[in-house]
This record gives structure tokens, C-alpha cells and sequence, in this order.
């Protein structure tokens, strides 16, 4: 079964998660089935309607007072699944999940340890990068509702039995586990995982990075220096996701004395730009509209000075109540056209980019940062057997490089000389030609 979130394709089919876009607050993930309808209070959209349609589709619906709703479909990713994604636990956002992932260099052959699944949100994003991810989840009920998720999305196969093997077996493997107390081992035949009775009793890990979500990663970090758990040979990276300053203290400590190095911490905090067109608003036009809204209240001005005058010549007061102002023979109110030309916007509904007016490109930002939601502390650690340096192997270089060197000076030296060389005969031979060139004019 191919992941929604790991391949692509164009076409909505029965049996496939899609995201129905209802508004940008507004997210839902489901399931494609035939002959079912999903309900909004903008309409009823069948799913029957979906089917067949490409991802990025805009589905219309009529309403039963005559208007038209509509949503939008689209294929899952792990960021647009943040945004929907029931949540379980506190998640990690789009803005420091791309930072995660980019500081602890991910790639297609990286093996992750991520300790702390809750709602998933950042294993997706592992999913979709790595090679492996082994994830661990301490709350049995977490770790059910994960664990289901993850077979609906395709990211963990039915059949898991090469775990070495990312190519033929699953992505992700999830396992029911408090790795502050019992480590990040797996045994398949005695752990709760998603691995089967067939794989091998022990595992190697082999883990390029790790991810902690703990509310006490300092009691996991010296789990780490387990046979199989790290991957001896490359560098390693960390990063603990902590709430509190306290946790990040602690945290450092211990990172120091288990010796993982170069330790930073940072906090993401995320702004939203959005980009719109605006009406030019010129000096000019807002002194005509100053200037129209002068003339109109004189017009106003004079005509209820008429009426009063009117009123007063048939002998009614102007304060009397008693008698309709219809009833007398008064001037007519005049008709007042609308203006033409706003330059404020005000009275119209006029389009954003409608070619009649001159428009400009601006920015809106957000007011305020989103509020804090974690620190981020990275290290890394090399370890030494990883770091010992091979003197054989760095003198034999040291030699190939100098034979190499000295063969490409002799081969320059040589051609400086024929070049030198060359040089010579070529004066000659002009030499010789000046020579005749002098007697055949003292002959003449």
C-alpha cells in the first residue's frame, strides 16, 4: 500500500484519505468511500461527486435557498495534517518541524529514534523524509490511536518482517514503552510494538538522530549509550523539545555528561505574512471627495431651508407634527447620482484587482508572535572509536597526493621548456628573415 504521504498521484479514488478544505481554520480529513455524503453547513457534497476528480479540485454544491457552496480536496501532506490532525498531546508545528528536520540533517537513508509519538504530527513529517523511523510512546491508549493511524496512512505494512530493509518493509515502527525507565531496545517477542513474532529477537537500531519529546529527557539520554541503540560510525544528532527553561537546564546537564557536544538552544517563533493588492489612495482624489461631500451637505442645507420657508408660507409651523409633509404642495427632493469614484473604497463593492482602478502590491502582518511552544536543544556527539584517526591511512594519502603533485609539475616543466624551445626557433627563423630582407635592399 503506498502512503498519501510519501507518494503522489493526480487522481481521487475510492478508498483514499483526502483533506476537504472547508475554509483556512477549517480542515477535515476523510475517507472516500462510494454512496456516502459529507455534510457542512454550506451543503452536501457525495462522495460519488469526488471520485474521478483531481487533487486541488473545487467541489460545488446548491443550497436550498439557491446559493452555492463549496469545498476544496486535497491530497495529504504532513504539514497540511498538522492543521487537521485530532490532537492527543500538545503538537510540533510546521515552523519548528522544517527546523528540526534541516538541523538534524534527515535524509533519505537516516535512521530516527523519536521518543514521545503523542499526535503524531512530527512523525509524519519523519515519515515523508527518512528512511526509518522507530518512534516510542509510553500511554497505551496513544499508542493504540497511533498505531491505527499509521496503518490507515500506509506508513507501517500489515507484513513487517525485514526492519533493516526500508525498502521492503514500513517506514515507521511504533512501540508501547517508557524509555526513560526500560530504554529504546525493541525485543519484538516481549515489547508491545508494531513489529511481528518474525522478526529477530534483537535489533540493532543504528540510529543517525534522535528526537526527544519527554517531560524528562534527562532521564533517556544515557539509555543512548546502549549497544545497537546509536550508529557508532557516523555523527550523531539530538534534539529535546522542552516547554520549560527548567527542562532545558537540566536537559544540558546531562547532555555534558554523557558527551554529546557543541549544545545549542533555540526558540522558533513564527509570524504570518499575507499578501494582498490595495487601491491606490492619491492626495488629489481624496480632496474631490472632500470637496463632493461639502457640495452635497450645502445642496441638503439649502433645501431644507426651502422647505422651511414653503412650510411657512401656508402659515404651518415648522415644528408641527400633525400635518404630513406630503400633503403639501413642496419641492420635490432631486434626484443625486452616485459618484463614480471612491477613492477610499467606501459605499462600493468593488474586487480586489478590478482593472478600472489602480492597485499596489502590500503586506499584512500578524500583530502579535504565535505564543511559545518549546525550546529546542541540539547536540551532537562523535563517538571515539568513530574518531580515532587511521596514521597509515592518513600518511599513504599524504603520499599519493605528493607523487600526484610532482608528476603534474613535471609534466608543466616539460611543456614550459618545449615551449621555451619553440620560442627560440621561431626568433631564429624571423632573425633569418630580417637578415635577407637587409641585403636584397643594399643590392638594390
Amino acid at each position: 500500500m503506498n502512503s498519501p504521504f510519501t507518494s503522489y498521484k493526480d487522481t481521487i479514488q475510492a478508498g483514499d484519505l483526502v483533506l476537504i478544505w472547508i475554509s483556512r481554520d477549517n480542515i477535515k480529513p476523510i475517507t472516500i468511500t462510494p454512496n456516502e455524503n459529507f455534510n457542512t453547513r454550506y451543503g452536501i457534497f457525495p462522495h460519488n461527486d469526488i471520485i474521478g476528480k483531481p487533487y486541488g479540485s473545487q467541489i460545488a454544491t446548491k443550497t436550498s435557498n439557491n446559493k452555492f457552496g463549496f469545498i476544496h480536496i486535497l491530497q495529504p501532506t504532513p504539514e497540511l495534517w498538522t492543521l487537521s490532525l485530532p490532537h492527543r498531546t500538545q503538537i510540533v508545528y510546521t515552523f519548528d518541524a522544517s527546523y528540526i528536520l534541516g538541523r538534524l540533517d534527515c535524509g533519505p537513508t537516516t535512521r530516527v529514534l523519536e521518543a514521545g509519538t503523542g499526535s503524531a504530527s512530527l512523525s509524519h513529517s519523519f515519515a515523508r523524509s527518512v528512511g526509518k523511523l522507530f518512534t516510542y510512546e509510553f500511554h497505551q491508549v496513544r499508542y493504540e490511536q497511533a498505531l491505527q493511524e499509521f496503518k490507515e496512512h500506509g506508513l507501517i505494512a500489515t507484513n513487517e518482517k525485514n526492519v533493516n530493509n526500508s525498502t521492503n518493509s514500513s517506514r515507521v515502527v511504533i512501540t508501547h514503552r517508557d524509555v526513560c525507565k526500560n530504554g529504546f531496545q525493541i525485543n519484538p517477542l516481549e515489547d508491545t510494538t508494531s513489529l511481528n513474532e518474525q522478526s529477530l529477537p534483537s535489533l540493532n537500531l543504528n540510529a543517525d538522530c534522535v528526537f526527544l519529546d519527554l517531560p524528562a529527557p534527562w532521564e533517556a539520554i544515557h539509555h543512548l549509550d546502549a549497544p545497537g541503540v546509536l550508529n557508532n560510525h557516523e555523527q550523531v544528532n539530538i534534539c529535546c523539545f522542552s516547554p520549560c527553561i527548567e527542562q532545558v537546564d537540566k536537559t544540558i546537564e546531562a547532555l555534558e555528561k554523557y558527551g554529546w557536544t557543541d549544545i545549542e538552544m533555540v526558540e522558533i517563533q513564527g509570524k504570518q505574512f499575507e499578501s494582498r493588492r490595495q487601491m491606490v489612495r492619491k492626495l488629489d482624489d481624496a480632496l474631490e471627495r472632500l470637496r463632493d461631500l461639502k457640495r452635497r451637505k450645502q445642496e441638503g442645507a439649502e433645501r431644507r431651508k426651502r422647505l422651511n420657508e414653503k412650510l411657512a408660507s401656508n402659515g404651518i409651523a415648522t415644528t408641527s407634527t400633525s400635518t404630513s409633509t406630503k400633503e403639501i404642495d413642496v419641492e420635490k427632493r432631486p434626484y443625486t447620482s452616485k459618484i463614480e469614484f471612491n477613492p477610499f473604497g467606501k459605499g462600493f463593492r468593488i474586487k480586489e484587482g478590478d482593472p478600472n482602478y489602480q492597485w499596489k502590491q502590500v503586506s499584512k502582518i500578524e500583530s502579535e508572535i504565535k505564543s511559545h511552544t518549546s525550546y529546542l536543544t541540539f547536540a551532537h556527539k562523535i563517538f571515539p572509536e568513530y574518531n580515532i584517526r587511521d596514521e597509515q591511512l592518513v600518511t599513504n594519502l599524504i603520499t599519493e597526493a605528493t607523487n600526484k603533485l610532482n608528476t603534474l609539475g613535471e609534466k608543466i616543466s616539460k611543456r614550459g621548456i618545449k615551449k621555451q624551445q619553440q620560442q627560440r626557433r621561431d626568433e631564429k627563423v624571423e632573425s633569418k628573415k630580417e637578415n635577407t630582407v637587409a641585403v636584397q635592399e643594399q643590392n638594390d
